[in-house]
């Protein structure tokens, strides 16, 4: 008998410094009892999901499920949207430390049994993806203070998910220098400033339910650009305050614009992080697009 190539599970336990490992189990039996025997693997290492997810598009399976956070998810919708296949659909199961890009689809730990139900219904919904220089992502490409809270909260080991990101941010607000960075998006006269954070999203929110880019749409062709201009001790909590609630458009020290394509350029080469994945600029420029209608996903049932 054949074997069904219907779905395919990457599991990285690695996932949530370790939360997903725990959440196994639990998924496995709740995607057992919803899609019946499916074929699996767990995750060896970092970056072994872009293997896995090669492996599983080359022997034909229409359907990836990735459980861990937003590096993992990201990691395989860029193997899906790298190979061309639009007939391969993505599913995303939260085990992660921020699990940010879910929420935007309404994906979420404690709507699993809907998630998985869509999965099995098939549920889906077609949706943009951006790409930063050779790598497609699903959420969001960040610089500046959002490398500092990544960086220290991998210290961290007591505090875990939202709570671990806000705490961070609290403490990275009186410790970060500005980044000087200039924004063009090929319309507008290019923007450069000193910047608190600067985010180039596709979803809403990022860093532990920041809610970043609140206008964001996911099949509107465009990316949001949120510039976060530095400022004193004082004025940085009250952007942090303004950011966690999605209340920062309009004020004085930010600016927000969608475009298609946007062109970041740097004094110097710079860390800069991708759907949480943290990487080093090659340069003093980087390219970011909005690639349409590039991937299929699945959505919760209700």
């Amino acid at each position: 008998m054949p074997r069904d190539r219907s779905f395919f599970v990457i599991f990285n336990p690695a996932a949530g410094r370790g939360r997903a490992k725990r959440l196994i189990d639990v998924y496995a039996s709740l995607l057992r009892d919803r899609l019946g025997d499916f074929d699996h693997a767990t995750t060896a290492g970092p970056g072994n999901e872009a293997e896995l997810a090669d492996r599983a598009i080359a022997e034909g399976y229409a359907a990836i499920i990735a459980v861990g956070g937003d590096g993992t998810w990201g990691m395989v919708a860029d193997r899906i949207v790298r190979s061309g296949r639009k007939d391969v659909t993505l599913g995303l199961l939260p085990a992660g430390t921020g699990n940010d890009f879910g929420k935007s689809l309404g994906i979420r730990a404690d709507r699993a049994e809907s998630v998985v139900r869509g999965m099995a219904e098939g549920h889906r919904r077609v949706i943009d993806v951006g790409r930063a220089g050779s790598r497609y992502f699903l959420n969001v490409v960040g610089f500046g203070f959002d490398i500092a809270v990544i960086d220290d909260a991998a210290g961290f080991r007591v505090l875990q998910g939202d709570l671990l990101y806000r705490f961070c941010a609290l403490r990275q607000l009186f410790k970060f220098r500005g980044l000087p960075i200039e924004v063009s998006d090929g319309v507008a006269a290019p923007s450069r400033g000193s910047h608190l954070m600067l985010t180039i999203s596709n979803g809403n929110y990022f860093g532990g339910s920041f809610h970043i880019a609140p206008k964001a749409t996911l099949d509107d062709g465009k990316l949001d650009a949120v510039s976060i201009f530095d400022a004193g001790p004082i004025a940085r909590v009250g952007l942090f305050s303004k950011v966690a609630g999605g209340t920062h458009h309009g004020h004085e020290r930010v600016r927000v614009r969608q475009a298609a394509r946007f062109a970041v350029r740097f004094d110097t080469p710079v860390r800069y992080e991708i759907d949480g994945d943290v990487y080093e600029l090659d340069g003093t420029t980087l390219d970011i697009e909005a690639v349409p209608r590039a991937l299929s996903v699945f959505v919760p049932a209700d």
